[in-house]
């Protein structure tokens, strides 16, 4: 195990196209992270750059104490489990986990040891005389990762490992993974673009988009308190709603006027003084599904009221999801069932 930190890495590919931009990120000894983000974020290009498969264009790259640049990926001792599992398929299963070690020519007694360890440790023992052919997407997962930590490394990576299996498997897979993080203690990355992936493994997620990091911090953070508009609309589930509004001063405060007329807010303290602050003519109000509710009556005391349209309701079986127009904008709201 060791810490990894990257130090103002970027990656550039020919004709310019900058994939990673400035990235300065330290996962803790030990430490399970989700690098989390949409497609064509730079997130894979990070891992690719950990595990020595792609090169580091600026910047530098420690595991430990060690500067890993210049490292070949056979020198780095950091293992990744792919998204396609990638198993050689004449060979069976024994034969796959113990690969890497007999390349490395390690004594047999030792390769024994070590596939019967991970096998067990991942409840594969009893298909260690099967070919991948035979296997079932989950049993392949499984393949694949003890292939990956027969090796010990001191970091362990996993590119999207759940994105071909279905959702009872992944949910199985989930809990997999979090009860071999705690067996092995690894450090370990995640690179997924499913934030449910990320919040139910992770203890810290890293959010990027356009090659750049955006926040680093446990889900109640970025959830609670996203740096900055993009996540706040990409994390959470439904997608959080905006709603444009210009600000002006009334009686020493802020409030928030919508552009259409719909909602009038006074914004507190903190939130007003920043927008005074930026001086901005147009901001837009944030405002989860979940903290929406649908009235018929007049509003709560303290509550604001926001006149909508309903254009459809879906009933989802635990709780109803509402899509509405306010104005010219699109909102949802999570209700109970209807």
């Amino acid at each position: 195990m060791a810490e990894l930190r990257l130090e103002h890495i970027y990656k550039t590919y020919k004709g310019g196209v900058e994939a990673v931009k400035d990235l300065n990120l330290t996962v803790k000894n030990g430490e399970f992270l989700a690098l989390l983000g949409p497609s064509g974020c730079g997130k894979t290009s990070t891992l690719r750059m950990i595990v020595g498969l792609e090169s580091i264009t600026r910047g530098e790259m420690y595991i430990g104490d060690r500067l890993v640049n210049k490292l070949e990926p056979n020198a780095r001792n950091v293992a990744l489990a792919f998204e396609t599992y990638a198993l050689y398929p004449p060979l069976r299963v024994w034969e796959n986990i113990a690969f890497c070690l007999r390349a490395k020519s390690i004594p047999p007694e030792e390769i024994h040891r070590r596939v019967m360890e991970v096998a067990t440790m991942l409840d594969i023992a009893n298909i260690l005389e099967r070919k991948p052919s035979e296997l079932g997407g989950g049993e392949k997962q499984r393949v694949s990762l003890a292939r990956a930590l027969v090796r010990d490394p001191d970091v362990f990576l996993m590119d999207e490992p759940l994105s071909h299996l279905d959702a009872a498997q992944r949910a199985n897979m989930r809990v997999e993974f979090k009860r071999l993080h705690a067996q092995t203690g690894r450090t370990t990355i995640l690179v997924t673009h499913d934030q449910l992936e990320a919040v139910a493994m992770a203890e810290r997620i890293a959010v990027m988009n356009f090659g750049v990091l955006q926040q680093v911090g446990s889900f109640e953070e970025v959830y609670n308190h996203p740096t900055n508009e993009f996540v706040a609309g990409f994390i959470g589930e439904p997608p959080m709603n905006f709603l444009p509004g210009k600000p002006v001063s009334e009686n020493g405060a802020t409030v928030l006027d919508a552009k259409d007329g719909s909602f009038r807010i006074r914004l507190p303290d903190a939130a007003g003084a920043k927008v005074q602050t930026s001086k901005a003519e147009l901001v837009d109000l944030g405002i989860r599904p979940v903290h929406l509710e649908v009235t018929r009556g007049e509003p709560e005391l303290g509550k604001l009221e926001i006149a909508a349209t309903v254009v459809t309701y879906e009933d989802l079986g635990e709780e109803g999801q509402l899509a509405a127009k306010v104005s010219e904008t699109n909102v949802l709201v999570v209700t109970p069932l209807i």
